[in-house]
C-alpha cells in the first residue's frame, strides 16, 4: 500500500485510512474531495469566528504587502506593538506585558521559564511546579512534564521533570483546596499552572470557578504564582472572553494561542505581571529573559491577531456567545436519562458527553470507530476517547448543530 510521505499529528497510519484532502473552508464548513464537513472541532480549537472570516484574511492579504517575517530581537514593528497594547487592555487586570511566540506550548514553555526566572532572581530557591491530574499543556518537554502522564508521552519520561499533582476538582472543590493549601505552605512551590474551568485534552472536564478563585486565594496567600493556560479557554470559548473572568479572577502569567488570530495563522502570547517582567529587567545581563522563537511576533500573524481584537471590540461578541450556548443546551438536552450516555457537561460553549458502551481511556476502541462515523455523517469530531464533544466556530447555526448532533445520536444507536 503506498503511504504519504507526510506524518500526521496524533494519527496511527498503520490503522488509520488515508484522510480526506480538503480543498476549501468557509465558515463553519471544510470542503473535501469526499465532500463537506461540518467543523464541530474548530479544526483543533483554533477557529473561533469561522473559517476565512473576511476582516482578518483582509488584514493578512494587507499586511503581507509590506511586511513579512523580520527579527524580534532588537527590532519591533507596529502589528506587535499594537496587538501587545490590546492584549494588555483586555486581559484580566495586572497583566503588563506580552512576550510572542508561535504555539500554544511554546506559550506555557515561556511562562514556565518566566515563573522560575522570577523566583531565581528574587534570591529565593522555589522550583517547585504544582499542576492538577488530567491536564493537558502542550507536546514539548516541559509541557509535557506539566500535563498528565500516559501512553501519549510514556516514551519520552526519562526526559521530563517532576512535578506536584492536585487531584481533579469534584464536588464543590474542597479536596483539591486542601492539597495545593498543604503544597503551598511549604515554601517551596513556585507556581501552579491550570487550564481554567475546562481540562481540554483531558476529557473536557470542568470544575466551578469558585475553586479556580480558591485556588486564587491559595497563591496569594503563599505567594505562589499562577499561570493560567487560556490557550483553548481564552477567545469566548467558556462563554466569556477569558474562563478567568468567570471567577473575577487574574492571574500572574496568563497564555494564549489558538483563537488569538481567530484560527486563521498561527501565534502565541504570554502575558506576565509586573513584578515578573521586573525580575528580569536589570543593568546585570545575566537576568535577560533567555528565549525566542524563530518567528517570533510574525508581523502577518499580528495583524490577523489584530483584526481578531477588532472584531472583539465591534462586534456584539458576548451576545453571540451566549446564543450559541443557548443552541448547544438545547441539542445536548435530547441526551438527558439517555442510557446510552452519561456525564451530560456544558461550559460556555462547550458541550461533552461519555459514551456508556466499551473501555474508557484515551484508546478507547470507540473513539476511532465514532471519527469515522461521524465524517460519514458530514461531520468533523475527534472523540477523546468515550468523550464526544462539541466545540464549533461562532459562526455554526443551529441547523448545523442538528447535523451534529443526530451523527451522535445515530452512533449510539449503531
Amino acid at each position: 500500500m503506498s503511504v504519504s510521505a507526510v506524518w500526521h499529528p496524533f494519527t496511527q497510519h498503520a490503522t488509520e485510512p488515508a484522510p480526506p484532502v480538503v480543498t476549501r473552508t468557509d465558515g463553519a464548513w471544510i470542503e473535501t474531495d469526499r465532500g463537506r464537513l461540518l467543523d464541530g472541532i474548530s479544526s483543533w480549537w483554533v477557529v473561533t469566528h469561522g473559517h476565512r472570516q473576511p476582516q482578518i484574511m483582509a488584514a493578512i492579504r494587507e499586511a503581507s504587502e509590506v511586511l513579512d517575517q523580520v527579527i524580534f530581537a532588537g527590532l519591533t514593528h507596529e502589528p506587535a506593538e499594537k496587538l501587545a497594547e490590546a492584549l494588555v487592555e483586555m486581559a484580566p487586570g495586572g497583566l503588563a506585558h506580552v512576550f510572542y511566540s508561535d504555539s500554544g506550548s511554546t506559550a506555557v514553555e515561556v511562562a514556565l521559564k518566566m515563573a522560575l526566572g522570577y523566583w531565581r532572581h528574587a534570591g529565593d530557591g522555589r522550583h517547585r511546579i504544582a499542576v492538577m491530574e488530567h491536564s493537558y499543556h502542550g507536546d514539548t518537554i516541559g509541557t509535557m512534564s506539566v500535563g498528565e502522564r500516559g501512553v501519549f508521552n510514556a516514551a519520552y519520561d526519562p526526559l521530563m521533570f517532576g512535578v506536584e499533582k492536585l487531584p481533579f476538582p469534584t464536588g464543590d472543590g474542597q479536596a483539591t483546596l486542601d492539597a495545593f493549601e498543604t503544597l503551598a505552605r511549604s515554601g517551596q512551590m513556585a507556581a501552579l499552572i491550570l487550564e481554567p474551568l475546562v481540562l481540554g485534552a483531558g476529557g473536557m472536564l470542568m470544575y466551578a470557578p469558585e475553586v479556580l478563585r480558591g485556588l486564587r486565594e491559595i497563591c496569594d496567600r503563599h505567594d505562589v504564582l499562577l499561570i493560567a493556560d487560556e490557550v483553548m479557554t481564552g477567545w469566548g470559548r467558556t462563554g466569556r472572553l477569558w474562563a478567568c473572568d468567570h471567577a473575577g479572577i487574574a492571574p500572574d502569567i496568563l497564555c494564549t494561542s489558538k483563537g488569538l488570530t481567530g484560527g486563521a495563522v498561527p501565534l502565541a502570547a504570554t502575558l506576565a505581571s509586573e513584578r515578573i517582567f521586573r525580575a528580569h529587567y536589570s543593568t546585570d545581563r545575566t537576568r535577560t529573559f533567555f528565549h525566542s522563537s524563530s518567528y517570533t511576533a510574525n508581523p502577518i500573524a499580528c495583524a490577523a491577531a489584530l483584526a481578531n481584537v477588532a472584531l472583539w471590540q465591534a462586534e456584539p461578541m458576548q451576545q453571540r456567545l451566549d446564543k450559541l450556548a443557548a443552541l448547544q443546551a438545547e441539542r445536548l438536552a435530547r441526551f438527558e436519562g439517555d442510557a446510552r450516555f452519561e456525564n451530560l457537561r456544558q461550559c460556555g460553549t462547550i458541550t461533552a458527553l461519555d459514551l456508556r458502551v466499551g473501555q474508557g481511556g484515551y484508546l478507547a476502541e470507540d473513539g476511532p470507530r465514532m471519527r469515522a462515523h461521524f465524517m460519514a455523517e458530514g461531520v468533523l469530531l475527534r472523540p477523546l476517547g468515550n468523550t464526544v464533544y462539541l466545540l464549533p466556530p461562532y459562526c455554526v447555526t443551529g441547523e448545523d448543530l442538528d447535523l451534529a448532533y443526530a451523527a451522535i445520536d445515530s452512533y449510539g444507536r449503531i
